[in-house]
């Protein structure tokens, strides 16, 4: 365990408490009660990936804990040297991190795998353990969870819930959520999720009833052709999970009603499912990293049951010429509300917008539900690879979506202070916001001025940072 330095929280107040506004419809004034903090830094070595780099936090928060999972040490060809955790107590203004051990050769004790990625956290109150969730990166052939019973303070050797041969399959992106209501006939039981590209995007589920020690596969039909699957719990125990199906790209869900047995979807049990089409996004400029085809979706759920999804999204600009952020609801994943434009910007604005996250305070529900959704963005869509500035936004609700204030947290950055991968410069795919009493909690990627070099530890210098920001009065 080590504690985070205190000279890089100064660099990142720095870099991000630069001119944050909130924003009702076209008008602004000045907002600067937003605390960030430095939630972990990469201290691996190796000559083969990025160092200095972190990226792809998920979140989880219960009471006054909320714990965070990422990426350390980038590949340029995908993965990490290792997957980090850190844990705040205090509503994210300072973080103890640490890394998971018996994973990587890199880690401590170091195990087999050459590369991890796509981390997943959650929390299960039943049995008072925490799991993160996560890939071998290297062949993509197994998927594996590590555990922590002590609070997130340590993290046990990773436990194996799928593998296979080399080269018999491409697994991709776990998510996982645990069923947290004392009155729910499933109370206890975790859900995980993830899809098999050398499978035609095929969908596979797994559950766990003890805590992540064994796990049970869902009885799912095999021609799914899904991926990115966020798996979410109604306090009755079902579970809808709103994915991605590809192609052309919609948005639908599979639902549980059987505690995690089975689960049905994709057209296969609900005629009367209406799924959410015409799901389009631009490239962004500046040869930023950005999956389009399809746009990742993310998605939370309020106290009552209701499902926010949100994604990057041109349709509503001409030309699909930029990125909006856009949300569905839905409360039981047949029936989508229409697809709304988040205000952040005017349509005829030169602001794109991507990679939004949501987060949905779970003591919030319907018209008074407090959303809050951390995104990116370039002020100027029309830009290139050096002279993009790339910031990071945050908009809040705090009546269920009918009005929005915005803020900006941090930059900007230069794409070119980025690690360079194969598919261009990466901030990440995905981010994360948690609630904790009334405050919402933003992780992200920040960064700092350098040349970022493959193999050089001195020259990259992005890391995870985090925001706490108060939400309604």
């Amino acid at each position: 365990m080590r504690r985070i330095r205190e000279p890089a929280v100064a660099g990142i107040v720095l870099l991000a408490l630069l001119a944050g506004q909130i924003i009702h419809g076209e008008r602004a004034r000045p907002q600067t009660d937003s605390n960030l903090a430095v939630v972990s830094e990469d201290p691996y070595t190796n000559e083969t990936s990025f160092h200095r780099t972190e990226a792809e936090p998920d979140t989880y928060a219960i009471d006054s804990t909320i714990v965070s999972a990422f990426q350390a040490g980038k590949f340029p060809h995908g993965g990490s040297s290792n997957l980090g955790w850190s844990v705040s107590t205090n509503a994210g203004v300072t973080w103890k991190a640490g890394f998971l051990p018996s994973t990587t050769t890199r880690a401590d004790p170091p195990g087999r795998w050459r590369r991890v990625t796509d981390p997943s956290v959650a929390y299960d109150v039943k049995h008072g353990v925490w799991m993160i969730f996560g890939l071998e990166s290297f062949f993509q052939d197994t998927v594996f969870v590590s555990r922590s019973t002590e609070g997130a303070q340590t993290f046990g050797a990773p436990a194996i819930v799928q593998t296979s041969e080399p080269g018999k399959h491409n697994f991709d992106k776990t998510w996982i959520t645990c069923d947290n209501t004392p009155t729910s006939p499933f109370y206890g039981h975790c859900y995980t999720q993830w899809d098999d590209e050398a499978h035609h995007l095929r969908l596979h589920v797994s559950t766990t009833t003890d805590g992540g020690l064994t796990w049970t596969k869902a009885d799912i039909r095999k021609d799914t052709w899904v991926l990115d699957g966020h798996p979410l719990v109604q306090p009755d125990g079902t579970v809808i999970m709103p994915i991605d199906q590809c192609c052309p790209t919609r948005i639908d869900a599979f639902i549980s009603t059987d505690g995690g047995r089975s689960f049905r979807g994709h057209g296969t049990d609900y005629s009367g499912r209406l799924a959410i089409r015409n799901v389009r996004a631009s490239v962004a400029s500046g040869n930023l990293r950005m999956n389009t085809e399809p746009p990742a979706i993310t998605a939370d759920i309020d106290a009552s049951g209701k499902i926010y999804v949100v994604w990057p999204d041109c349709r509503f600009r001409r030309g699909c010429s930029q990125n909006d952020v856009v949300m569905s609801t839905t409360v039981d994943g047949r029936h989508w509300s229409e697809t709304m434009r988040v205000p952040i910007d005017p349509r005829t604005s030169s602001v794109d917008h991507f990679f939004p996250s949501i987060g949905v305070d779970p003591a919030t529900s319907g018209s008074s539900a407090h959303i809050g959704i951390v995104y990116y963005f370039y002020p100027d869509a029309d830009c290139a690879e050096t002279t993009c500035d790339l910031s990071v936004g945050f908009a809040s609700s705090t009546d269920g979506g009918s009005t929005w204030a915005t803020q900006q947290l941090a930059g900007p950055f230069n794409n070119t202070w980025l690690p360079l991968t194969e598919a261009g410069y990466f901030v990440g795919d995905y981010f994360d916001v948690s609630f904790m009493g009334g405050k919402a909690v933003a992780v992200f990627t920040a960064a700092a001025e350098g040349t970022c070099e493959l193999g050089d530890v001195t020259s990259c210098n992005t890391w995870e940072a985090s925001a706490t920001i108060p939400i309604g009065p």
